[in-house]
């Protein structure tokens, strides 16, 4: 990029919204319903990329579940972000989506999608009424932070222009997908402010392990249906095992390792693990709907003539890929002791050895930590700058979370920034 040239842009009384996804859609909607000029400005050529991206495959907006068992899925931010989700909950987002014209429905796991299942649709309402509200949109604008004088900073092809603006709301995303515009740059621009931050993880991602090549050449891309797996903890010495129930689904082998909503729902237990000990393992429990009991009853009624694979498969009803995964990680030993193979079975350990790439992550962990902003999720460092969303230092599973997490906070920052404007301390 060649130096920018400058100009300035005046302006009077202006909320500025920095970061066209969810969060920052929902600040600016909030702002502009009560008569505020909203400036929306954003580093891609169009908004809600990331948005659009993850609803191709079913856009799922929210979970129905009461807000008693929905707030436990963001662990040790639920405290934190619980106003927030009071304010504008999983049922005050199908309202929402209604109230744009977008009926919804309950899918069979609980999830809440679209009834046409697309996020399109919604987006293009959306924007619609954002723009029936004033909101102004400014594709193509990277934030650059501050000048001297407070103003924010933007480059827009080549040009950096500086704009003032009475409320900011940072809306900037994650670390995840990079090509959809979250990639992270703001860190170092608030680092820069003395905002205490976290380092952006990978979450909702898939993890790493080394397979044999026939294994990897065989299997990867197959899913592992029917399965229950936790994370195998590891407790110190002299302390009981505390250990954690088995959730039950289905995950992927890949070429590199394992991926998929099963594998999603434990990635950040998994992280922290690799993080702390350089490596974790998933227990896994290949027939969760047979006891380890009766397992091994099957087992020790002797497989005759057949071989051991012909056994599992017709005995336990074992598909072909269970079967290979206990000969890939087990010894001979150990498959041919009856006691071992029926333990394994029911509580197969997997080690995992690294995460996949931050940009291959569904979401990312990190971010501004909640110590840096108050009750209203304002910046202590800068007066009257707020932020919401994903840059927040929060993370939760896959299957509505994530999004409903977005729109509360982006709200949230948006009626603290109101009352900014209206003089309110």
């Amino acid at each position: 990029m060649t130096q920018p040239s400058s100009v300035s842009v005046p302006a009077s009384r202006r909320a500025v919204v920095v970061g066209g996804g969810p969060a920052g859609l929902m600040a600016a909607e909030t702002l502009s319903q009560q008569g505020i000029q909203v400036d929306l400005y954003d580093a891609m050529p169009s908004v809600g990329r990331k948005f659009l991206l993850a609803g191709k495959g079913g856009m799922n907006l929210t979970h129905s579940e009461p807000m008693d068992r929905f707030m436990t899925r963001y662990g040790k931010a639920a405290d934190n972000l619980q106003a927030a989700l009071a304010a504008f909950d999983n049922q005050a987002l199908r309202d929402w989506a209604q109230g744009l014209g977008v009926a919804t429905f309950i899918g069979s796991s609980g999830r809440v999608f679209p009834t046409d299942m697309k996020a399109a649709p919604l987006l293009r309402a959306w924007l619609h009424r954002l723009r029936e509200q004033g909101v102004r949109f400014h594709m193509r604008h990277r934030w650059l932070g501050w000048d001297a004088q407070g103003h924010c900073r933007f480059v827009h092809a080549d040009t950096e222009i500086q704009v003032k603006a009475d409320v900011l709301i940072l809306a900037l995303g994650g670390g995840s997908w990079a090509r959809l515009g979250s990639d992270g740059s703001w860190m170092p621009l608030l680092a820069q402010q003395g905002v205490a931050l976290s380092p952006l993880l990978p979450s909702n991602c898939g993890f790493e392990r080394p397979w044999t090549p026939f294994f990897q050449e065989k299997f990867a891309g197959q899913p592992l249906l029917t399965v229950a797996a936790r994370v195998q903890r590891s407790e110190p010495e002299g302390e009981q095992n505390s250990e954690q129930p088995m959730r039950q689904g289905q995950f992927v082998i890949t070429a590199s390792g394992v991926e998929g909503s099963l594998i999603y729902a434990l990635s950040a237990a998994l992280r922290d693990q690799i993080l702390a000990q350089g490596s974790a393992v998933l227990e896994l429990d290949l027939l969760p709907d047979k006891s380890a009991e009766r397992v091994l009853h099957e087992l020790q009624s002797g497989r005759g003539a057949r071989s051991l694979s012909s056994f599992l498969q017709t005995r336990l009803g074992l598909d072909k890929l269970k079967i290979a995964l206990l000969y890939e990680l087990l010894s001979k030993q150990q498959l041919a002791d009856t006691n071992a193979l029926a333990l394994a079975i029911k509580q197969l350990p997997l080690p995992l050895l690294a995460t996949r790439p931050l940009d291959e992550a569904i979401s990312s962990a990190g971010g501004v930590r909640f110590s840096a902003i108050d009750e209203r999720g304002m910046l202590t460092a800068r007066a009257a700058v707020f932020c919401a969303g994903e840059m927040l230092d929060w993370e939760a599973p896959t299957g509505g979370y994530l999004l409903t997490a977005c729109f509360a906070t982006g709200k949230q920052a948006a009626l603290a920034a109101l009352d900014c404007l209206n003089g309110e301390k």
